[in-house]
């Protein structure tokens, strides 16, 4: 074999601002050249991945599109897929497969092995996304960092494939416009059958996506009954798949749901090339809440393209007053299935009462109170209870959200195990037991405060520089207030807890934060449901997967709307709790949920076997 010197390191500016180098080696095996690429982190002369030297050079514009930070998954057919120079995927893609360098010294965020971004001590970031959908004032922050533990916590390991990269055109809909950023794929095919066996697509929501997206849940453990191959995709303005220059505002206008689909059809054309993928093979998108909208709406608008949708935990209608949220949440604390109970409900509200009685009376009660439930802020501004107010909802929130979850803080029966004051008859003992279930959470999360104050919460939301968090809270605070909404509020006298005028306060964050009134942000929501058909999508082959227990059910498909588009209401079960890993503590009806969806694929691949006998005959 005759090792042949080509395409020459370059120095990249990558999408963050760093400077790396990238090299290149082929080699000429007879019958066709291949082209592998690896980044070296400015170390010059090491050899690349099969024995060629690297090299430098400042202006090097033929670097092979398709580099990868590890081998492509090798074709059933030959194993050995031939990576040709020059742009990726069908005709019409702009899409190409690059790998990107090391962060800058300074900037290195909490990573795993696989790339993903962690906060705190927390070290994995796990298969799903079932980071909290909320906008990003105190509660929704809070929500979307449990959801992030959890994920974490569910990735139990460090093995798995290393990132792959497309270069994606920033704006999909404007072909005169040139700029483009990197967008993070994963690739699991050990699996793989046959070239023309079904590719399952993971897509990445609002949040840091990593290599359990194609390693752990749902998706990766149907591969092995049907040959498929698995593919994990981040959403672009989340975790690494970041546009050069950051967060401004003018560059988020290049953020939504349908430019997220838009790279969803960029990459299917892409990766069916370069993964040497038949053209017969059945796309079956894979996503667990605001990821799983994406799944169905993906096949809703490119049916052609997209064979099949799993769509988890998907809100597909958007809302501007969510306030059926704490409906489920006060029907789920009373629920025995999960260990709530009438008692426990009638505990939350005792202690939030409790709560509201010690901040009103000021002095020495409100200076106790924020120190027992960890508010950094003084609590002299009326905006500033409010935050810790809208922090605890969301700390009895996420116990339901995420019932019975590897890595939850706290579970419903935990909860009401804390606040239930039955046993010494103190009225004061569903606070303590509040004060508690604070501590608990605190800790588990590492965080050195529950709430922080509102001008805080502002400037943060305000700052366009990634963070190194990877939660995404300015770019979900944008997503709710030009699409969907999804805004909290108790304002309802059955709400169990401290009643809130909540909607005018998120929707002066997005005023605050990106100039955006609320008639806008009303009008954005009506418009996303026109676009996408909201509860009634007219979608087929899709399934909608949902727990009872899950306040955001509500805003899915919870019954069939005809033949083609299923409905599974899984009863006690969470967010996204049908992708997670299987455990043997799943409950029953868990497990004849996931043995639906696997019967429901089974039908769906059956169908996309005979449509590709038909067309062969």
């Amino acid at each position: 074999m005759t090792y042949v010197e080509r395409a020459p390191c370059q120095g990249l500016q990558t999408q963050l601002g760093i400077v790396t180098a990238l090299c290149a080696c082929t080699w000429d095996c007879g019958r066709r050249l291949h082209l592998h690429n690896r980044w070296e982190k400015g170390k010059r002369n090491r050899s690349c991945q099969h024995g060629g030297p690297c090299f430098f050079r400042e202006n090097s514009e033929d670097i092979g599109a398709r580099a990868h930070e590890y081998p492509p998954p090798r074709s059933p057919r030959d194993r050995s897929p031939q990576l040709r120079a020059g742009t990726s995927g069908a005709s019409g893609s702009r899409a190409r497969s690059r790998t990107p360098g090391p962060r800058a010294k300074g900037r290195e965020p909490c990573t795993d092995a696989g790339g993903s971004m962690a906060a705190g001590p927390a070290r994995r970031l796990g298969p799903l996304l079932l980071i909290s959908l909320w906008g990003a004032s105190a509660p929704a922050s809070l929500l979307r960092r449990l959801g992030q533990h959890i994920q974490r916590l569910q990735d139990s390991s460090d093995l798995g494939p290393k990132a792959g990269w497309l270069q994606q055109p920033l704006d999909p809909f404007n072909a005169s416009d040139t700029r483009s950023f990197l967008q993070r794929y994963w690739v699991n095919g050990q699996h793989w059958g046959r070239q023309d066996g079904p590719v399952f697509l993971h897509l990445g929501g609002e949040g840091s996506l990593g290599p359990g997206s194609v390693m752990r849940g749902h998706p990766a453990a149907l591969a092995p009954a049907w040959g498929a191959l698995v593919v994990g995709l981040e959403h672009r303005f989340y975790g690494l798949s970041m546009p050069a220059g950051g967060l401004d505002t003018a560059l988020l206008r290049f953020l939504s749901s349908r430019h997220a689909l838009a790279d969803v059809v960029s990459a299917r054309l892409a990766l069916s090339r370069l993964l040497n993928v038949s053209s017969s093979s059945p796309w079956v998108c894979f996503g667990g809440s605001y990821a799983g909208s994406l799944a169905a709406w993906a096949r809703l608008k490119f049916p052609h393209l997209v064979f099949a949708a799993v769509a988890s935990s998907a809100p597909v209608r958007a809302v501007l007053d969510f306030s059926a949220y704490n409906e489920v949440v006060s029907r789920s604390l009373t629920s025995t299935a999960i260990g709530g109970s009438p008692q426990c409900l009638a505990a939350v509200s005792t202690a939030f009462a409790e709560v509201g009685r010690r901040l009103r009376a000021g002095g020495a009660a409100r200076a106790a109170l924020r120190a027992e439930l960890g508010a950094c802020a003084s609590l002299e501004r009326l905006e500033d209870r409010a935050e810790l107010l809208g922090a605890l909802q969301a700390l009895v929130g996420g116990a339901v959200q995420y019932d019975g979850q590897a890595g939850a803080p706290l579970s419903v029966r935990q909860l009401c195990g804390l606040l239930d004051g039955r046993r010494n008859g103190s009225r004061s003992a569903p606070y303590g037991g509040l004060r508690r279930a604070v501590q608990v959470v605190i800790h588990r999360l590492g965080q050195r405060c529950l709430s922080f104050s509102r001008a805080e919460t502002v400037a943060q939301l305000r700052a366009t520089e990634p963070q190194v968090s990877g939660v995404g809270d300015r770019q979900w605070l944008y997503q709710t207030c030009t699409e969907f909404g999804f805004y909290v509020t108790c304002e309802d006298p059955s709400c169990p807890f401290s009643q809130l005028s909540a909607l005018p306060s998120q929707l002066e964050l997005c005023e605050q934060v990106f100039g955006l009134s609320a008639s806008s942000v009303a009008q954005a929501v009506a418009q996303t449901n026109a676009y996408y058909g909201g509860q009634t999508p007219g979608a087929t082959r899709v399934l909608f997967v949902n727990g009872d227990m899950d306040p955001w059910h509500v805003l899915s498909v919870t019954q069939a709307l005809g033949p083609s588009v299923s409905a599974l209401l899984i009863p006690g079960a969470s967010h996204c709790l049908d992708m997670a890993p299987e455990r043997p503590s799943d409950s029953r009806s868990l497990r004849l949920g996931r043995q639906s969806i696997s019967q429901q694929l089974q039908t769906w691949l059956r169908l996309a076997g005979e449509s590709t006998g038909r067309r062969a005959v």
